[in-house]
């Protein structure tokens, strides 16, 4: 069974989805592909991750690195997998490009060829922003590029973490 439950940050409200594995979903009101995992008899309730995930919540948007994210349930494709655990590998308060993504796929995995577009499309889908950094993942020279969430919070979230807009040529 799968439920889901709000908590309010200083960007706004989210919604948080799981199961009896762990996190699935966490989204923006509002964002881009919001409750793409949900299945539609989801209900309203409280499981032990999103204590986990509200803690950890707190934590970041304290202007501090929580350290290990809670339990996540990750639900895509192959691809989208493999690009989703790439992105837990980005350190609070660095940043990364879609071409090294790329880049780090094709060596990893044995893929002869790999564009930034495909990463891109995958990292749009991370149904679990914040804690899956997507908003760590920049344009190839350096600028800010799309968020599910919206571009302002990704800068909001980037801020948070360190990382002035200046550094990103917008």
């Amino acid at each position: 069974m799968q439920y889901t439950a709000s908590c309010h940050s200083p960007l706004g409200a989210i919604t948080m989805a799981g199961d009896e594995i762990g996190l699935i979903g966490l989204w923006f009101e509002g964002q881009k592909y919001y409750g793409k995992n949900l299945s539609e008899c989801h209900q309203q309730g409280d499981l032990p991750v999103f204590d986990d995930t509200r803690k950890w919540l707190d934590i970041y948007f304290a202007g501090r690195n929580p350290g290990a994210i809670p339990r996540l349930h990750m639900m895509g494709t192959k691809f989208q997998l493999q690009v989703w655990a790439i992105l837990n590998e980005i350190p609070y308060g660095k940043t990364v490009t879609y071409g090294s993504i790329a880049r780090t796929l094709e060596q990893r995995y044995g893929y002869r060829s790999m564009s930034a577009q495909a990463v891109g499309g995958a990292v749009g889908r991370n149904p679990v922003s914040i804690l899956v950094p997507c908003h760590r993942v920049v344009g190839s020279r350096g600028n800010l590029t799309g968020y599910a969430g919206g571009i302002e919070k990704k800068q909001a979230l980037l801020e948070l973490e360190g990382r002035g807009a200046a550094e990103y040529g917008n």
